[in-house]
């Protein structure tokens, strides 16, 4: 009876996505609504980070098992959403992730298309982080003819994670041949085995999945236990001091545990942390997000997946700990690097050893090509995790190519577009006692 009920709610009220440009005076409004499900936040936000949206503020509510959100946008450039065509792609990318994560009934509206696999093995890898392991990696791919199509690297806490996607170079396809995947497994896992590394390595290959690269990257880190603080010579911290996120938790009436976060804001923050809480199994039943210049403020209402609050220290700490994770991995820490020049069968292996023979340090990557060039986005320091002499990017580059390999500004230090600051304190307080959401400035009526 339960699960017929449930189904003449679906039917009853189909999910609605409203986009508006007029509530707003320097963002884009997205309004979505729906039966709520958990994992249902991660779907949309992903949606709109993956289209380059940055999230200036999202107002978040799913309690009585009715997901209710609304997201302030901007595109790369601070501006609103005007194009129609990508207006539209939104609504119905965000709605087609809803049907398909909720269980609803498909819709007649036009979908979006989605386009097959490529035909490439998915390597995963993460070991002990240190100079030179990129291209120890790179050098045995191109050595096994092994062209790499794209690929992410995240380093974090003195672990290193990656997803790579090669093809064999002769044919253009995935490698199928069960002997040779066994070669390359072995060999990527001697190259990912430190003299000193008290965790084991891991390689695991496959063939194209489905799930979200960058979400997997979390879950490898997670796995990998990176968010264990750890002293290692010759690897610097992150950032101690006023620049380390500041996580706090604090739970209130025995019905939900608040988490409030403040750190530097930086593109896909609230991506992160909602997949990072979704992969730990905690639901988020009201939140806000507010960004301001270079801070952003985050405050979370949640409880786990079985309906209770956290309840033990142990656990406060740990998700304290996973939390701050989440946000450190992708900060673009270091001097970033664009290459943009022809593809070709050991390129990255080339590039990345000269990085590591004028002592450069790989943080992290971003490897892609199409129509046979090469876009490649590096974040390096020195080996002691301070800025790079600027005589030793001059001497790489006339190595390199002065118009392939660019300095390019670092997207963490550089000046968003201006919004309304960040505005602090405990927004839920009076929403919960007043239990209407009326006097929250982001919503508008669509009734």
């Amino acid at each position: 009876m339960d699960d017929e009920f449930a189904k003449l709610v679906r039917r009853v009220n189909q999910p609605r996505v409203v986009i508006d440009n007029n509530a707003c005076e320097d963002a884009t409004v997205i309004h979505v609504d729906s039966v709520n499900k958990h994992g249902i936040l991660l779907e949309v936000v992903q949606v709109l980070t993956d289209m380059n949206l940055t999230i200036t503020k999202a107002y978040i509510s799913s309690d009585g098992g009715w997901f209710m959100d609304v997201f302030n946008v901007v595109d790369n450039d601070g501006n609103k959403i005007r194009d129609k065509e990508v207006m539209d792609y939104i609504q119905s990318s965000v709605l087609q992730r809803i049907e398909t994560s909720a269980g609803f009934v498909p819709s007649r509206r036009g979908s979006v298309g989605v386009m097959p696999a490529e035909e490439h093995t998915s390597i995963e890898l993460a070991g002990t982080d240190r100079p030179g392991l990129l291209s120890e990696v790179c050098a045995v791919l191109a050595d096994l003819h092994c062209n790499v199509v794209n690929a992410e690297i995240w380093t974090h806490n003195a672990r290193a994670a990656a997803v790579v996607h090669v093809t064999d170079d002769s044919m253009g396809c995935a490698i199928s041949d069960p002997k040779r995947l066994s070669t390359i497994k072995e060999l990527l896992c001697n190259v990912l085995k430190g003299s000193d590394d008290l965790k084991t390595a891991k390689t695991t290959l496959s063939a194209p999945g489905v799930m979200h690269r960058e979400r997997r990257l979390h879950q490898i880190m997670f796995a990998d236990r990176d968010y264990e603080r750890v002293e290692k010579a010759g690897v610097r911290a992150v950032e101690e001091g006023s620049s380390r996120p500041q996580v706090t938790l604090l739970n209130i009436e025995k019905d939900y545990t608040v988490i409030t976060m403040r750190s530097k804001d930086r593109p896909k923050l609230l991506f992160d942390i909602v997949c990072t809480l979704t992969d730990m199994q905690y639901v988020v039943f009201h939140g806000m997000v507010n960004t301001g210049r270079i801070e952003a403020y985050q405050e979370f209402y949640i409880r786990h997946v079985d309906g209770l609050p956290i309840s033990s220290e142990a656990e406060r700490v740990r998700v304290i700990q996973c939390l701050e994770a989440a946000i450190e991995r992708r900060a673009s820490e270091g001097l970033e690097l664009e290459l943009c020049t022809d593809d070709r069968l050991g390129l990255l292996s080339d590039i990345t050893r000269i990085f590591r023979e004028n002592s450069l340090c790989i943080r992290r990557a971003l490897i892609s090509t199409k129509s046979g060039k090469a876009k490649d986005t590096f974040y390096v320091t020195d080996v002691t995790g301070n800025l790079v002499d600027p005589k030793i990017i001059d001497s790489i580059r006339a190595q390199i190519g002065h118009t392939a390999l660019q300095v390019k500004r670092n997207s963490s230090l550089a000046p968003k577009p201006p919004h309304q600051e960040t505005t602090m304190g405990h927004f839920f307080g009076n929403l919960f006692k007043a239990r209407t959401f009326q006097n929250f400035k982001l919503i508008r009526s669509y009734s």
